[in-house]
């Protein structure tokens, strides 16, 4: 949403303890142009959701948006619903089973769908990603690491994507795992992980914060790659291209101050090129599990963990001020087309921040979009 209202006088967040008061939570965040970060300003100013969700057709009718209407009620429902008939629970920030570390973070996540063994989500954690076309090395690499490091004590933390994920999750299935995934919880993605999906439903945990039955697509899995690294103290990456999903986690676990950790390959495997160019620019080197727990420490009981948060806190610092942040790309911006690539580097801003700021500069009519993901300010 834009910003015609202030948030100068935060109002600490209280997670809903009550079915109506998650609904009303859910609905506001599955309202139009409501994302994490209006969610949390929207909080802070009106101090409850069903406030937020009855102030917003006047905030949008001020910025411009006629007939607006907040989620609809018996669509948020029917996700609790379906949520319920597949054993899901929500998780609302602020609430004991939310992650400590999670919280951590800029762009935590208001509220996700869990489902299985939660007692996981306040365990020590480490993630593994990597490359989906895995080699029979990286595979056997993935697994022997994830096995070591779960009778270590650690949970791990992966995608469930094809290649390293999936060997990754076999591995440490019977200590803990956990899998962050890109479309719903309760959908099966890729098909031929049904078995180990619903497997992990039961002893391990299913994460989402996407509607239940959404079926996974390209832009959802930056978002999901920001909470399996936010979920760890490390990320460990096997088998990764120069370009590819698994350096984007890597780039969000270093913004997110966690340990980066990788594991060589052949300098003329594309599948180690990513690797290896994070190696060159300060990971750290893995060759077993002694090179992590060099970098992590032991594992530890959830009792000398990090205290969780308060469960009535603020909601996550955020890195900019949406005025500021507007301000900022519009400085950047001129008739002549850049990409959005290209803006996100000069900025220093991740994807998840930087496009629902663009999207608000475009509905204003502040910028223009142009074929090829250029953008460019309108004179």
């Amino acid at each position: 949403m834009t910003d015609s209202f202030s948030s100068a006088s935060p109002t600490p967040l209280t997670p809903p303890q009550l079915d109506e008061d998650r609904l009303s939570w859910l609905r506001l965040l599955r309202s139009k142009r409501v994302g994490i970060s209006s969610f949390y300003k929207l909080m802070r100013e009106f101090g409850s959701a069903p406030a937020a969700l009855a102030a917003l057709p006047g905030i949008a009718a001020a910025a411009g948006m006629r007939d607006y209407a907040p989620a609809d009620l018996a669509r948020a429902q029917g996700e609790m619903r379906a949520a319920a008939r597949f054993g899901a629970r929500m998780i609302c920030y602020g609430a004991p089973e939310y992650p400590a570390a999670l919280a951590e973070i800029d762009d935590a996540p208001p509220l996700f769908w869990a489902k299985g063994d939660l007692n996981l989500l306040q365990r020590p954690m480490v993630a593994m990603v990597g490359a989906r076309n895995a080699s029979g090395l990286g595979e056997r690499t993935a697994r022997k690491l994830a096995s070591d490091l779960a009778e270590a004590g650690f949970v791990l933390v992966s995608g469930l994507a094809r290649g390293i994920d999936t060997a990754a999750h076999h591995a440490a299935l019977d200590h803990g795992t956990i899998a962050v995934l890109g479309g719903g919880v309760d959908v099966i993605y890729p098909k031929e992980n049904k078995d180990l999906h619903g497997n992990i439903g039961k002893v391990g945990v299913l994460i989402s914060e996407q509607p239940m039955g959404l079926a996974p697509q390209a832009r959802h899995f930056p978002a999901r790659n920001r909470i399996i690294s936010g979920l760890a103290r490390g990320l460990v990456v096997i088998e990764a291209a120069a370009r590819s999903g698994s350096l984007i986690t890597a780039r969000n676990a270093g913004e997110q101050g966690r340990e980066v950790m990788a594991v060589p390959g052949h300098p003329f495997d594309a599948r180690a090129s990513g690797c290896n160019m994070l190696i060159r620019d300060g990971a750290n080197l893995v060759r077993h599990m002694e090179d992590i727990l060099e970098v992590l420490g032991p594992a530890q009981s959830a009792a000398s963990l990090p205290p969780e948060p308060d469960r009535s806190v603020d909601p996550p610092p955020l890195a900019l001020d949406q005025a500021k942040l507007h301000s900022l790309i519009l400085q950047r911006l001129g008739p002549s087309p850049i990409a959005e690539d290209q803006l996100m580097r000069d900025l220093g801003l991740p994807s998840g921040k930087l496009s629902p700021a663009l999207l608000d500069l475009e509905l204003n009519g502040r910028v223009t979009r142009q074929p090829g993901g250029l953008i460019a300010a309108r004179i």
